[in-house]
Formats: structure tokens, C-alpha cells, sequence
């Protein structure tokens, strides 16, 4: 069984791409943030007809989550349950057969310091309350998205150039690491433990090309779903070639 993860940076726009990404990898659910889409103009029939249901939480121009699924998707829960931050659509969880999946887009911060970044910490504490109170760590748990957080030295191509910048500062990976205090797992570093493992790459910098990159899509899972997982790798196809989002697809297989 396969769980993907990916970013697509506007699923309208990326289209041909993710048709390819499912035709060659037959994944058997997709989590994708970063869709940029109402629901009433999501490309709902095109996935439907290549065999997936799906569960879509849009937002015009920003933010957006989905999940596809070759199961049904149920418990299909939207948001945070906080109003300071559900006007955005950045989370939706679902339950696919007997995995309970946390689908998010964590707001990116902009810089430290700055009243974004402020609002990124609170967004990250309210987070973990959610994933306490309505993610059993005893279950068959799958936290995962762009989280827009490093967790060490291992995930950023030039660490001192990075050191205390957006996505890689103290605070938040100081909250990453209240997260996983709950009882998770980061699946990738279970398996892999090299440094160059990265799943998004500046455009504007052609940082694909000389692998540039920042590891900041995760896999964030329960000790029970760890012991069926067999791999987390990064899908490097995905990002290369024609009209490709800035993130690279992250699959992880289930025995």
C-alpha cells in the first residue's frame, strides 16, 4: 500500500503531472496540499474516472488540501476547530479503512520575527493540541503535509546560510519536536538516515537542478504504523521535467 504526500502548487495547474504521478505509481491514497482551488472548480471528474474518491477542502488563490483515496474516506473533519485560524483551509482529516490520516499545509511564516511567523507558532501549538486530543497515538496514525519546518542540519543544503531563517529557526523546530513528543515517529528518518534527502526546491534559484533543497514534507506516524511500514523515499521524477511543482512527492509503502 502506498501514502503520498505532496504539495502541487495549484492541483489546476499541475494537472497533467499528477495524471502522470498516479498512472506510473498507482498510489492508494494522495494527501495534497497547496491546491489553490474551490471545491466548485477542483478537477473532481478527471480523478474520479482514473479511480480515486475524494475528500477536497479548497480556498481560491491560497492554501487548499485534498485527499485521494482507491478506499472510501471517512470521518472527514475540516480545520482545527479554532476559529483564529479555520478561514484558511490548510487541514482536513479522514479515516481511510484503519489509518486515521492528518492531511496538512502549515502556514510557512514568512520570517522570523514577524507577525506571520507569530501566528505560525500559535497555528503549530493549537496544532499539537488537535493531534493530543483527536490523533490516538495507539491507532494506525498518519500526520503528514508540508509542514514548512526542517528538522536538523540533515534536512537543509547549506546549514549556516539557513541557521536561524524561516523554516529552519530554533522555535519552530522546537515546536516540530513538542509534536512528535506526543509519541511520533519521523518515518523517512527511520529508514533513511543520509543527509541530501530534500522535497522542495526554490524555482527562482534553479535549485532542482544543483539539488539546493530543503526536506520540509513529512511523514509524521503512530508506533503501530511504523511497524507496517517498509520505506519512505522521495519521488524525484515528479519534480523534474515539464511544469513541475516546487515539491517533489513523498510516498510511503505499507506492507
Amino acid at each position: 500500500m502506498k501514502i503520498v504526500t505532496w504539495n502541487v502548487n495549484s492541483v489546476r495547474a499541475r494537472m497533467p503531472r499528477v495524471l502522470e504521478f498516479l498512472e506510473r505509481v498507482s498510489p492508494d491514497v494522495v494527501c495534497l496540499q497547496e491546491t489553490k482551488a474551490l471545491d466548485e472548480v477542483f478537477p473532481r471528474g478527471v480523478l474520479e474516472e482514473a479511480g480515486y474518491n475524494l475528500a477536497i477542502h479548497g480556498q481560491k488563490t491560497y492554501n487548499g488540501v485534498a485527499i485521494l483515496s482507491k478506499k472510501p474516506i471517512e470521518d472527514v473533519h475540516l480545520g482545527l476547530g479554532d476559529a483564529r485560524f479555520d478561514h484558511e483551509a490548510r487541514v482536513m482529516a479522514a479515516t481511510v479503512g484503519d489509518l486515521m490520516i492528518l492531511n496538512l499545509y502549515v502556514v510557512n511564516g514568512k520570517e522570523v520575527g514577524c507577525d506571520k511567523f507569530a501566528f505560525k507558532m500559535e497555528w503549530l501549538k493549537t496544532l499539537r493540541d488537535y493531534i493530543d486530543e483527536h490523533m490516538p497515538r495507539t491507532e494506525k496514525v498518519i500526520v503528514t503535509g508540508d509542514f514548512n519546518i526542517t528538522f536538523d542540519a540533515r534536512d537543509v543544503y547549506d546549514p549556516e546560510k539557513w541557521e536561524g531563517k524561516i523554516h529552519c529557526s530554533d522555535e519552530e523546530r522546537a515546536a516540530l519536536a513538542e509534536i512528535m513528543d506526543l509519541g511520533l515517529i519521523d518515518a523517512l528518518r527511520h529508514f533513511h538516515d543520509k543527509p541530501e534527502i530534500y522535497t522542495w526546491w526554490d524555482f527562482r534559484t534553479r535549485g532542482f537542478r544543483d539539488n539546493r533543497g530543503l526536506r520540509i514534507d513529512h511523514f509524521l506516524v503512530s508506533q503501530p504504523l511504523l511497524d507496517v511500514a517498509t520505506d519512505v523515499h522521495v519521488d524525484l521524477e515528479a519534480r523534474g521535467g515539464e511544469k513541475p511543482s516546487d515539491h517533489a512527492p513523498v510516498i510511503l509503502t505499507l506492507a
